[in-house]
C-alpha cells in the first residue's frame, strides 16, 4: 500500500518542489513480529524525505529544546543548478542565480517558501501536506485498495489512517525522517511523550536499525525459532506492571545478540523466558540498562550507525530508577509479580 502511495506521490508532484518520498520501511512490534496481543492492529512505517532538486537537507543539533535523547532540526539550504540549465534541463531555473520574479513567473515555490519555518523544515507542516497527498491520491491506487474504506486520523506530527474492509480494520501511521548519511539512524517526525514539542525539532529514531536487528535474527534463526513468541508473552503479562515494553524488548535484543539463535527453539521457551526475567533481574540490582543500539560495539555488521553514536558510552534506560528511590522499590516489587 505505501509503496502504491509513493509512486502516485511521485507522479503528482514532479513539477513541485517538495521533499521526495523514498521506499516506505515497516518499524515497531507489529512489522518485528511480536506485537503484543492486548494491542490492536497498528502498524508503524517510516518514508524517509530526500530533499527535492536545488535543494540539500543539513542536520543540526537541536540544543534549545530540554527533551530526552537526541534531536535536530533539518535545515533546508537551496543549491545552484545551473549546470543543468547550460546542460539544456529546461526542468528548472536555479533558485539562487534567477531573480524572484522570473522564478515566480515560471516555476513552482521553493521548499522554503512551502514546508519550511524559516530556513527548517517543519514536521507540522510536512504532516499536514501529507494528509493532502493521501486525500487526493487514494483514488489513484490500484484497484485493490479501493476496496478498503479510507479514513483519516488527527495527528500533528505523522499522518495517521484507518483502513477497514466490513468488520475488519487496521490503523497505519505513516512517520517520515531523514536519514544521517548511510546508516540506519534517522532523525523522526516521531511524537514523544514531551506535551510541546517546537515544530522544527526532529527527534532522533533507532526504529529502523531494530527492526532490521529482528529482520537479521530471522534470517539466521531457525525456522522454529520462538525469539519473538517469547518477547509477546513477556510483554503482554507484563502490561501495566511497571515495565515499559521497550525495555522488556531491549533486554531480548542484548540476549539475541549473545546467546546462539539455535537455544530459541519452542522447546527452549521456558528456559529463555527465565533468562529474559533474570536478566531484567541483573539490571534492576545495578539500576542500568544499556541503550541496544547506541554504544554497542557488538551489533551485526549490516546495522549501519554514524560514527559518533558507536564510540559514545549506552545511555541507561533505567537512569530514573537511579535517581528516585521510591520509584525503584515500586518497580522492585512489581518484578516480583512479574516473577
Amino acid at each position: 500500500l505505501m509503496d502504491n502511495f509513493t509512486r502516485a506521490f511521485g507522479y503528482g508532484s514532479s513539477n513541485h518542489f517538495y521533499p521526495v518520498l523514498q521506499q516506505a520501511i515497516g518499524v515497531g512490534n507489529a512489522f518485528e513480529g511480536w506485537r503484543p496481543c492486548a494491542e490492536g492492529a497498528l502498524y508503524h512505517v517510516l518514508v524517509p524525505l530526500s530533499a527535492p532538486p536545488g535543494h540539500a537537507f543539513h542536520l543540526e543539533p537541536d540544543t534549545g529544546v530540554k527533551m530526552p535523547g537526541r534531536n535536530f532540526r533539518v535545515r533546508v539550504d537551496l543549491e545552484c543548478t545551473c549546470v543543468r540549465e547550460q546542460l539544456g534541463d529546461n526542468a528548472m531555473l536555479c533558485f539562487l542565480h534567477h531573480s524572484k520574479e522570473e522564478l515566480s513567473r515560471k516555476q513552482e515555490p521553493s521548499l522554503l517558501d512551502t514546508l519550511c519555518t524559516g530556513p527548517y523544515l517543519d514536521v507540522e507542516k510536512t504532516a499536514r501536506w501529507l494528509y493532502r497527498l493521501v486525500r487526493a491520491d487514494w483514488l489513484l491506487l490500484p484497484q485493490s485498495s479501493h476496496r478498503l474504506n479510507l479514513m483519516l486520523l488527527p495527528s500533528s506530527r505523522s499522518c495517521k489512517m484507518q483502513l477497514s474492509k466490513g468488520k475488519e480494520s487496521l490503523v497505519v501511521e505513516v512517520l517520515f525522517g531523514v536519514r544521517q548519511g548511510d546508516s540506519d539512524i534517522y532523525v523522526s517526525s516521531q511524537p514523544t511523550e514531551v506535551h510541546f514539542m517546537p515544530s522544527t525539532t526532529w527527534h532522533e529514531t533507532y526504529a529502523v536499525a531494530e527492526a532490521n536487528f529482528f529482520r537479521h535474527v530471522a534470517r539466521r534463526a531457525p525456522q522454529d525459532s520462538w525469539h519473538c513468541k517469547c518477547l509477546q508473552f513477556l510483554t503482554g503479562v507484563a502490561m501495566g506492571k511497571g515495565f515499559s515494553a521497550y525495555a522488556l524488548k531491549t533486554v531480548v535484543m542484548h540476549l539475541l545478540n549473545t546467546r546462539p539463535l539455535s537455544q530459541w527453539s519452542r522447546r527452549d521457551f521456558m528456559k529463555r523466558l527465565v533468562d529474559i526475567v533474570d536478566s531484567l533481574r541483573c539490571s534492576l540490582d545495578k539500576k542500568r540498562l544499556d541503550h541496544f543500539v547506541i554504544g554497542n560495539q557488538r551489533l551485526p555488521r549490516e546495522i549501519s550507525l554514524p560514527p559518533e553514536l558507536q564510540r559514545v558510552e549506552p545511555p541507561n534506560l533505567f537512569q530514573h530508577l537511579a535517581c528516585d528511590p521510591d520509584a525503584y522499590r515500586e518497580v522492585v516489587q512489581e518484578y516480583i509479580r512479574l516473577r
